[in-house]
């Protein structure tokens, strides 16, 4: 693994700490980004990484779109972001959680964790029972903030979908609209869901063939294979899955007006922003349209912490405030000439400070 701050992606991140337990055979990187508003939150990533520097890159990249995220979604809350570094065979035990909550609470409440890729309800439940530095837990009812944060995510997605079809064609109606969505989990599925219900044209492709089809047929869209998507010709490509696919190739490929997905760190490098915008393509900055899971979660661990249940009603008009500053960074895209993440970008870093 190569130093970190020799990285590109090395942004005067506060705190940098490789945690190592042999024991229980966990390797995992915990970034800090910025702590200007709060402290940091991300949640803690679980992947196989073909080669440890990918795995501080994600690390570096994703608690810097944290501190963004949550300064653009008006949260008292800096930026960070865990991954855990799993083997080929995605082995998690209690002891590597455990081991991984230990370092958490080492912190003493620098860093707030929560699910990511890899990472469940039950994996959080059990960190938390070693540290109090943790949200995203189980909830009873249906009116409690918190929990898994993929539908709350797909929520906001689905609002700033439409917030962009309304920019870009004109439209206050999904029905017709073509959307391609990749990914079909908790948020690319419920963002399917919900389009389906405003009768949005739907392609789906996902690597889990068999969950892609099944939603499918769920819900009346077709699919094509995951690595046919980006060339799909509609209204709106929606990444909800890993990042960094809007690269140089990437770019080529897509036939669209709009991009649009929660998947976070879609920009392969900062010039690739400006490129989308000179194709014509409306671009939704992922860490703003896809902030409903980290509102969600930030508003359940500062209840819990005031002794109080947070009230979903509230989480939803949160959500709900999504399209309106998608809508400010696309007008003063408009006007000033500059794409829409090179905007948003000046309003988070004036945020934290930097």
């Amino acid at each position: 693994m190569t130093a970190f701050w020799t990285e590109a992606d090395y942004d005067d991140h506060e705190l940098v700490q490789l945690v190592r337990d042999a024991k229980s055979g966990l390797t995992a990187i915990i970034a800090l980004h910025s702590t200007h508003l709060g402290p940091g939150a991300g949640g803690t990533r679980f992947w196989h990484y073909a080669e440890p520097g990918d795995a501080m890159r994600d690390a570096l990249r994703l608690s810097r779109g944290m501190s963004y995220k949550n300064a653009m979604a008006g949260l008292p809350m800096g930026g960070g972001k865990a991954v855990i570094l799993a083997d080929a065979d995605k082995t998690k035990t209690p002891e590597m959680l455990a081991a991984f909550a230990d370092a958490v609470d080492a912190l003493g409440g620098q860093y707030v964790t929560a699910e990511d890729v890899g990472i469940s309800e039950a994996d959080m439940a059990a960190v938390a029972e070693r540290t109090q530095y943790v949200s995203g837990l189980p909830v009873d009812g249906e009116d409690a903030a918190g929990g898994d944060p993929g539908p709350f995510t797909a929520l906001g997605i689905f609002h700033g979908i439409k917030a962009a079809v309304k920019h870009k064609l004109g439209k206050d109606s999904m029905e017709g609209v073509h959307v391609a969505i990749q990914g079909t989990g908790s948020v690319g599925g419920g963002v399917a869901r919900l389009l389906a219900k405003e009768g949005a044209k739907l392609t789906l492709a996902d690597i889990h063939e068999d969950r892609c089809e099944a939603l499918a047929k769920e819900i009346g869209a077709d699919t094509v294979a995951s690595d046919a998507v980006m060339s799909v010709a509609c209204d709106v490509f929606s990444p909800n899955a890993l990042g960094a696919i809007l690269d140089d190739e990437g770019l080529a490929r897509l036939d669209c007006k709009i991009v649009a997905g929660g998947a976070n760190n879609q920009l392969k490098r900062p010039e690739h922003g400006p490129m989308l915008a000179k194709r014509g393509i409306l671009y939704a900055p992922d860490y703003v349209i896809n902030a409903g899971g980290i509102i969600s979660v930030t508003l359940e661990y500062l209840c819990r912490n005031k002794g109080a249940p947070c009230d979903i009603n509230e989480v939803r008009k949160r959500i709900a405030l999504i399209p309106g500053r998608l809508e400010q960074i696309w007008q003063e895209s408009d006007t000033s000439g500059n794409s829409p993440d090179q905007v948003a970008d000046k309003m988070a870093q004036e945020l934290i400070g930097r």
